[in-house]
């Protein structure tokens, strides 16, 4: 008599978790991608950094991009440019009030598309696409030297310069909280979900390391409750080029910018790069 409720029980806790992974699919895009828009304060702010304009271009589908570009002052850097790529919930207008700290380096950030003033909608395949458009276009700029660009990437950044590296010949990759591919940090956060059935971002950055000779900075903190470290290093000991590791002590995923090493980390290893190639 008392397992006649059992069948149904069943059917009903499969029938919620087939429930939760169509939810989890549906709402992937949002989850992976948190767009976030341009507040107009921030942008006259911007405005007001020496050296620092604001760029455009046109994606390959002709979607526009809005990014900024800050020339470093005196134009020592050799033309030596760095272009950021931002977290998933990330408007970089921010990333420029620290772009003096990398002088003699130029410094670039643009926004995903369908965050602050770039049009159309994010997916893995128009990042990255989008990113080797950005490259191309600089590498043309007068100013720039098309030999020393190098490409940084935070968080989910880290997997569209990873992609963009494996495509295009950069001067170097500054990673910061990278991962090994965006199918482990969602399966650490979802343990009991078939996440490489369902994913459609997966940014497997582990597939292309091996492919990349371009030397490479990875920052990382063993407190990253979002990415864990073990990912970043996972990644690091794929890498095919010279390769740095720099560990910030009891740093989270979202205040790492903020500790003591990591700038000092990111300018070492810029200082580190030969003068040609």
């Amino acid at each position: 008599m008392l397992k006649r409720p059992v069948l149904p029980l069943l059917g009903a806790g499969l029938a919620a978790y087939v429930g939760l992974c169509a939810v989890l699919y549906l709402l992937q895009d949002r989850l992976i991608f948190l767009r976030v828009p341009l507040a107009e304060s921030d942008r006259q702010a911007v405005a007001l950094l020496p050296g620092t304009e604001e760029v455009r271009v046109a994606a390959a589908d002709g979607t526009r991009l809005h990014g900024w570009l800050h020339r470093a002052a005196g134009d020592t850097g050799a033309g030596g440019l760095v272009i950021y790529f931002g977290g998933n919930a990330e408007e970089v207008s921010g990333q420029l009030h620290d772009a003096e700290r990398l002088t003699p380096w130029s410094f670039a950030a643009f926004n995903y598309r369908g965050y602050g003033l770039s049009e159309g909608r994010p997916s893995e395949a128009s990042l990255v696409a989008d990113a080797r458009v950005i490259y191309d276009s600089f590498t043309k700029l007068d100013g720039i030297d098309p030999d020393r660009i190098v490409v940084f990437g935070r968080s989910l950044g880290s997997g569209v310069a990873v992609q963009l590296a494996a495509s295009r010949p950069v001067f170097g990759v500054v990673l910061v909280s990278p991962f090994d591919s965006l199918r482990s940090v969602a399966s650490r956060q979802y343990p009991f979900v078939p996440v490489s059935l369902l994913l459609k971002h997966p940014f497997d950055s582990l597939a292309h390391a091996p492919e990349i000779r371009s030397p490479v900075l990875i920052v990382a903190s063993e407190a990253d409750q979002i990415v864990p470290a073990d990912l970043s290093q996972r990644l690091h000991d794929a890498w095919a080029g010279p390769k740095r590791w720099v560990s910030i002590p009891d740093a989270g995923h979202n205040d790492l910018h903020a500790r003591p090493g990591y700038w000092r980390a990111i300018r070492e290893f810029l200082a580190s790069l030969p003068p040609d190639r």
